[in-house]
């Protein structure tokens, strides 16, 4: 199961990022009134919570700098309810996937199977612990069969997501951290160059540098000794065994289906850049 937890997030991943790399997300939440991306990201992403404070959204995003949650919200909700928030990322979404897919692909027989499927697994886990994922469950599942497949692949990106923050926590790996071994497990010098950090003020990336030298997880140049390697490792192991739950619901036919199913519509969208 660890190695389907592992194969499904590589097959569902590239489903997800349309809300991120593509057009149609952003177009849809600046049409609502959002000024920025972020804006639109931040009041869209944690609308599932509820109309809770920044601290909150702070703490369930986990690996934004602090104060960078507060930027944004309540701040987004005041003029835009959350609940158009998410309905206009959840139609932009779909609307980014039917484009990339194209219209066969996107209205086939086999593009609704792999939607349910999914959904059978996003919505067959426990939620407790997960609060990213349980805001998700609280959501109408969409009739439509590519706003069904996206909706049911974020669902399982959270679960996801609430594992990994789990996995991080126990070895005490704070957010800014693990972007750090993050960078570094991509092949990325110096680490503070990534794009998710890089704009933090340089006291605090020097601040986080130094503690993961004291930790002994990074050398003097920055790179990853040996201990860092294998906490990175320990984590991403502890992840997916962590996203397992949700597709103990599968048969082994319907995982064998659902991973068939999906590797060519990944691969268009791979092929895409998800864009």
């Amino acid at each position: 199961m660890t190695h389907i937890a592992r194969r499904m997030f590589e097959l569902l991943e590239p489903i997800c990022l349309v809300t991120f790399f593509a057009d149609e997300c952003n177009e849809e939440l600046a049409a609502l009134g959002h000024r920025t991306y972020w804006d639109g990201y931040f009041a869209s992403r944690a609308a599932p919570l509820g109309r809770v404070p920044a601290q909150v959204v702070h703490a369930a995003f986990y690996n934004f700098a602090e104060g960078e949650a507060a930027r944004h919200i309540p701040s987004a909700w005041e003029k835009i309810a959350p609940e158009a928030s998410v309905a206009a990322r959840q139609r932009g979404s779909a609307a980014s996937l039917r484009r990339i897919l194209g219209a066969e692909v996107a209205g086939s027989p086999g593009l609704v199977r792999v939607a349910d499927l999914t959904t059978k697994a996003a919505t067959s886990a426990p939620t407790e612990g997960r609060m990213m994922y349980a805001g998700m469950r609280t959501l109408p599942i969409p009739g439509d069969p590519v706003e069904r497949l996206w909706h049911a692949a974020t669902m399982l990106r959270e679960h996801r997501g609430d594992g990994h923050i789990a996995a991080l926590l126990g070895e005490r790996i704070g957010g800014t951290e693990a972007h750090v071994l993050s960078a570094l497990d991509l092949g990325i010098h110096p680490p503070e160059s990534f794009g998710r950090i890089h704009h933090l003020p340089e006291p605090r990336l020097a601040a986080v540098m130094a503690g993961l030298r004291e930790r002994g997880l990074v050398d003097a140049d920055g790179r990853f000794t040996d201990a860092g390697r294998d906490t990175k490792r320990r984590i991403e192991a502890r992840t997916d065994e962590l996203a397992e739950a949700p597709y103990e619901a599968l048969s082994a036919g319907e995982l064998d289906e659902l991973v068939a199913g999906l590797e060519p519509i990944t691969a268009i969208l791979v092929a895409a850049g998800s864009r």
